[in-house]
């Protein structure tokens, strides 16, 4: 019995199937490589392993005199010859500090006031001088506008030391040496350069609309300063304020010459000199005094602390 054809009509007419041909792929890609991972912009590799050691180092500069300053305040003369680093609860007194309030030499309310008087009328005076020109300067377009900031400027580099065998010689001339205005005069000169560096730089982020919309509302330039400018430079103010507050607390060389002992007007600093200088071995005398001129000045920059960096930062931050 014949078998029947296994290949089925219609293959047999078309032929043989070929096999499907593959996709064309292209060549081959190379295998993909692991990417290192990107390190963070700014840091340095094993930073966490020596910042704090070496934040610990620069902070134990400030607190660790700062320690002895207050410790010693309350303690008696053989404690601190023997442990100027202890702290004998039990032995602690506000007898030193007392006796540094009652000392006859040295009377520190009226310093004090002395002091606090120079800080108002020193900043008064550089606000009411150094405000103005630096709108003028800030708001100038002539190179005698640069040429006036840099000669500002260069006073920052001009310590105060070197300029006080001129300025004794001008007062003298002037009658006012050993016054209350010679020393506030002085003082406000120095302030000058740093209040008109701050102040232009702080200006010129205010846009210069703000002038011309005032202008056509019929303000002159001072009103423009008075009215539109000046409020809005409260931030930098605070911070001048609060450097030169603290300059002229912590003066030392500049009132003891031009005020001299012969006046009998004594600042913070100069008043502590005179306590301690024929007592510069007796510590239970010195500290207390040394902390009493430094008290005032560190709470005042604790608080005010803020006021600097926002101020600082103001102005970057405009535009």
């Amino acid at each position: 019995m014949p078998t029947e054809p296994t290949t089925s009509p219609r293959r047999a007419v078309l032929g043989p199937v070929a096999p499907a041909a593959a996709p064309d792929k292209g060549p081959p890609r190379p295998a993909p490589t692991s990417r290192p991972r990107r390190r963070d912009r700014g840091t340095v590799p094993g930073s966490s392993l020596w910042r704090l050691p070496l934040l610990l180092v620069s902070a134990s500069f400030m607190v660790i005199p700062l320690w002895l300053l207050v410790v010693n305040a309350f303690k008696s003369e053989q404690d601190i010859r023997e442990s100027p680093f202890g702290l004998p609860l039990n032995r602690l007194s506000l007898r030193p500090l007392r006796d540094a309030l009652s000392n006859p030499d040295f009377d520190v309310v009226r310093a004090y006031g002395i002091t606090l008087l120079f800080v108002l009328l020193v900043n008064v005076l550089s606000l009411l001088v150094s405000a103005p020109v630096s709108y003028v300067i800030a708001r100038g377009t002539t190179r005698w506008h640069t040429a006036l900031l840099l000669l500002f400027v260069a006073g920052t580099f001009v310590p105060s030391q070197v300029l006080l065998i001129p300025v004794v010689y001008v007062l003298k001339y002037l009658g006012l040496m050993g016054t209350i205005p010679g020393f506030v005069l002085f003082e406000t000169a120095l302030t000058l350069p740093v209040s008109v560096f701050l102040y232009s730089a702080y200006i010129r982020t205010i846009p210069r609309e703000l002038d011309q919309a005032a202008s056509v509302d019929g303000l002159g330039r001072l009103r423009t300063f008075q009215l539109v400018v000046l409020p809005l430079m409260r931030p930098m103010v605070a911070t001048a304020v609060i450097l030169h507050s603290l300059s002229v607390w912590n003066d030392f060389a500049n009132p003891q010459i031009i005020l001299g002992p012969g006046s009998g007007l004594y600042t913070v600093t100069t008043g502590v000199y005179a306590a301690v200088g024929k007592y510069s071995t007796h510590y239970a005398v010195v500290f207390p005094n040394l902390l009493l001129a430094v008290a005032p000045a560190l709470a005042f920059f604790a608080i005010m602390q803020r006021h600097i960096i926002s101020g600082l930062t103001s102005g970057a931050l405009k535009g």
